[in-house]
């Protein structure tokens, strides 16, 4: 039986606060531990906390809706999510890993920066990947590279991951020399990427990709990520599209990022 945590949410001020500073209580012991929605290794170590906060208490549909607009797009070319070999980037727990085997794809390899998140895959979802890389992308190794090249992947996921620190430009950009001419990308980001007032490194870069001639996109849509402990909508758009060509090394360098 899946332990049930008793988890409170700040009475008042967490409206201030960014969705990176955003911060709740956990019952231990008798004791309130304070920890950042962010702390994603504290948060992994405590076997369901993760999915009793974002997806019960939080109502997160970001994998759900990510795979929806990917297997219609597959659809649109009349292909199948069986033909997929998926590199998830930011894999967490599986929760994307999970909704993609859901589809039927035939291999997924879970990538992510922490070890805490490897054991909780394995732990929580021991069937869903066929390898789990924990890996700095930023300064990925001669070996895992080797690796990771080796699974010929034709498509890249990245779900609730990007543009807070979590996943840099860099490493984002590391993972999508991975995917082969023709793969697919599927990722979600917060609405204010797209917004040109939004000049950070991340939100640039985004901007530039989806624009390129390296990318052909397939969908684009708006919708409600989770809620905020306030109950207000956060928006995002998930997106999906193609790799035309490739995204030549001096692309990231190119914006300054």
């Amino acid at each position: 039986m899946t332990k049930l945590y008793r988890i409170q949410f700040p009475a008042e001020h967490s409206h201030d606060l960014s969705q990176a500073e955003a911060y709740f209580h956990v019952m231990e012991d008798g004791e309130l531990v304070r920890l950042r929605l962010h702390d994603y290794d504290e948060i992994y170590s405590r076997p369901g906390l993760y999915e009793q906060l974002f997806y019960d208490r939080l109502k997160c549909k970001s994998p759900q809706k990510v795979a929806e607009l990917l297997q219609r797009s597959l659809s649109s070319e009349s292909e199948s999510c069986t033909e997929l070999r998926v590199l998830d980037l930011g894999a967490g727990n599986g929760m994307m890993g999970e909704e993609l085997r859901r589809l039927g794809v035939s291999r997924i390899i879970g990538a992510d920066i922490l070890s805490k998140a490897l054991e909780a895959a394995y732990r929580d979802r021991p069937i869903i990947y066929d390898d789990y890389v924990v890996a700095d992308f930023t300064g990925i190794t001669a070996d895992q590279l080797r690796e990771l090249k080796d699974w010929n992947f034709n498509c890249l996921t990245s779900v609730a991951a990007l543009g807070f620190g979590d996943i840099p430009p860099e490493a984002f950009f590391q993972a999508l020399t991975l995917v082969s001419a023709n793969g697919w990308v599927a990722f979600n980001i917060k609405e204010t990427f797209l917004d040109t007032s939004d000049q950070t490194g991340f939100a640039r870069f985004v901007r530039e990709l989806i624009f390129s001639e390296y990318l052909d996109i397939y969908q684009l849509e708006r919708y409600t990520h989770r809620l905020s402990m306030e109950g207000v909508r956060l928006k995002y758009y998930a997106l999906v599209g193609r790799v035309v060509s490739p995204i030549p090394d001096g692309f990231l360098k190119s914006l300054n990022v």
